[in-house]
């Protein structure tokens, strides 16, 4: 079986493998769930704490065993809550998905197909009729690798990743990993670098490999997760940037966003943007340009010809013909 599942699917996994089977031992759990013994008997232990009742066995013929008349319990879903899920699935569509690798879309079926009729009818004919356009954005992380990082949040447990770069550099640190984060249809992974010592923000669908090191690590008091990875988007890349703006910070703030970087008063009528990096390019031509202020780009060799560049071309357009 995938090792791709949450902690609660791989419990849920559990409850069918023992309505299926007498008595199963740790190691055919174990076996039938891809996991560990120990790790097989924390999901039994998740039954048990869901108040189902989950015996044991000893002796040559002994294991686990449901309590007589074990049932999983039945989902309901209004006909608001029917369509209001297959409006969130067609909200989120990606671009580049093709039909077998759409686990979303084929989940979704099965469970238009299982609701009662009288539940299930606009469901259905809204899963059938609707299209979305895909959103060229957003990213998909592989299963396997989400999977083990959310068990890693969950259990507080360091771990050591290998990760890509756009631009295609690949390393292997140890991070703690403090909260998975979706923003605009990407996946972020907030956590300390132990290699830099420092807040990092990784994209997951760029994480390569989870392997569990041993330790484990106390995030911070009072983490707001969404925070902190706002407030880190644009720190620690590659090309460093600075840029001071004629016009107060209160004036210049709503016009940046997290990935620009930090902005800074600097006395009573100018600011200065602190950040960071991949793309010159695309930081002049695409944010720094619709910042309706005069501002110079004091730091940063890259991205003050970026702007350069664009200061030609637009110099160049608005010239005799």
């Amino acid at each position: 079986m995938p090792n791709d599942l949450s902690p609660t699917a791989r419990a849920i996994r559990t409850l069918e493998i023992l309505r299926t089977r007498p008595v199963t031992t740790a190691d055919e759990l174990a076996g039938r769930l891809g996991v560990t013994e120990r790790a097989a008997r924390r999901y039994v232990g998740i039954l048990r704490e869901a108040g189902i009742p989950v015996e044991s066995a000893r002796g040559p013929h002994g294991g686990y065993r449901l309590g007589r008349g074990t049932r999983l319990p039945p989902v309901h879903f209004t006909q608001a809550e029917a369509l209001g899920l297959v409006m969130a699935v067609l909200g989120r569509q990606q671009a580049g998905t093709t039909d077998a690798d759409d686990l979303v879309g084929t989940a979704l079926d099965k469970v238009v197909k299982a609701l009662p009729e009288s539940v299930g009818q606009q469901a259905a004919m809204l899963r059938e009729h609707a299209s979305a356009a895909p959103d060229p954005y957003s990213t998909r992380p592989d299963p396997v690798v989400t999977g083990d990082l959310v068990d890693a949040v969950a259990a507080r447990r360091r771990i050591a990743v290998t990760y890509r770069s756009e631009a295609g550099a690949e390393w292997e640190e140890e991070v703690d990993p403090w909260s998975l984060v979706v923003r605009h249809g990407r996946w972020y992974l907030l956590c300390h670098s132990h290699r830099v010592d420092a807040i990092r923000t990784y994209r997951v669908d760029r994480v390569r490999t989870v392997r569990p090191t041993g330790h484990g690590f106390h995030p911070p008091d009072g983490l707001d997760p969404v925070a902190v990875l706002e407030e880190n988007l644009g720190l620690g890349w590659e090309f460093p940037t600075r840029v001071r703006f004629d016009a107060a910070l209160t004036e210049v703030a709503p016009w940046i966003h997290p990935p620009m970087g930090r902005v800074e008063p600097l006395g009573a009528d100018r600011c200065v943007l602190v950040g960071s990096t991949r793309n010159p390019d695309m930081y002049a031509q695409e944010w720094l340009a619709r910042v309706p202020f005069a501002f110079r780009v004091e730091g940063g060799a890259e991205l003050r010809a970026a702007v350069a560049a664009l200061g030609a071309r637009f110099t160049a357009a608005a010239g005799p013909s």
